[in-house]
């Protein structure tokens, strides 16, 4: 697959080798870079190739089996989010998007073209890494543009029985996390992440994407999880789980459920300056907090950070 390069671009070669680091600028990443698997639900091969782009165009996913169609990862867009999150535009589909726009996020890529060749993004190992790895790769360079942030002015809440969600002013992105499952390996599992000094590729991108064995029958019967795998999810059984290598964490369930929601996130389009608390939160619910934070105009603003800001000690911004 070749990139199908529609831009000039006139890039700073600072590269920041995958890690997510606070800059004045706009970022992408040098090279293309490639990788092939199945997806999760569809079960079917795909391939995918991230390649660089201008300063102000966002993360765009390109099917590349169809004539080069655009789909903006943008709130807008968003078809799809019961059991993962999914884009369509003009009929045309692209799902499975949100761990490789944490993967992204986390690496501080803000401007890429995602060039896939089928309509859900492989499942890799159920985890971001992969991604991440494949961006360090290519590396991450600087742009000539100052970098946009979403700054939360107020706080935004939803609410649905026992699952809620609320975004608060903060100088960084932080995340607190509580989920709660009736499974003696998970129970009630908390964990709090601030996204700074490379914490996303250290401590949330190696979580894997978990399932229960019992619901793979229904589930596949939906029409889903039919590239589901020991390769490429935790099984869990009634009391334990099939996969013979264990757990990544002891607490990879909640680290995975972070990094769900760092991807659906992403499609704010900008870094964010605000802190999250989720309490058994999924895909529609992040969706709802979006949606409800953009409505509301009093609630943040779109800033530029000017080449004479300074980085404060929790790795956010004086603005």
């Amino acid at each position: 697959m070749k990139c199908q390069s529609r831009y000039g671009l006139r890039q700073r070669h600072r590269s920041c080798n995958g890690v997510r680091l606070v800059t004045d600028r706009q970022t992408s990443i040098r090279r293309p870079v490639q990788a092939k698997g199945v997806g999760l639900h569809t079960g079917a091969e795909v391939g995918i190739q991230i390649c660089p782009a201008p300063a102000y165009a966002g993360i765009v996913f390109r099917r590349v089996d169809l004539e080069g169609f655009e789909i903006p990862a943008s709130p807008e867009y968003v078809a799809h989010v019961s059991y993962a999150t999914a884009l369509v535009h003009k009929g045309v589909l692209v799902a499975t998007v949100e761990h490789l726009l944490a993967a992204l996020y986390g690496c501080g890529v803000d401007n890429a073209i995602v060039e896939i060749d089928g309509f859900e993004v492989p499942i890799m190992d159920g985890s971001a890494a992969p991604f991440v790895e494949l961006i360090q790769s290519a590396k991450v360079i600087e742009l000539d543009a100052p970098r946009q942030y979403l700054r939360v002015l107020k706080k935004v809440e939803v609410v649905d029985e026992e699952k809620s969600m609320a975004l608060s002013p903060a100088p960084a992105l932080s995340i607190h996390c509580t989920i709660e499952f009736d499974h003696p390996l998970i129970g009630t599992q908390q964990r709090e992440v601030v996204m700074a000094d490379g914490a996303f590729a250290r401590e949330i991108a190696p979580a894997r994407t978990f399932g229960f064995l019992h619901q793979i029958e229904s589930l596949r019967k939906m029409g889903l999880v039919r590239g589901g795998s020991l390769e490429n999810a935790v099984v869990l059984t009634r009391d334990g789980l099939l996969n013979e290598e264990g757990l990544r964490f002891p607490d990879e369930f909640v680290r995975h459920k972070i990094m769900d929601l760092i991807g659906d996130l992403t499609l704010l389009g900008r870094p964010i300056l605000g802190r999250v608390e989720a309490v058994r939160s999924g895909h529609a619910m992040h969706n709802a907090l979006v949606t409800k934070l953009l409505r509301d105009a009093q609630a943040w603003k779109i800033i530029e950070a000017p080449l004479s800001q300074w980085r404060m000690a929790d790795g956010g911004w004086r603005i």
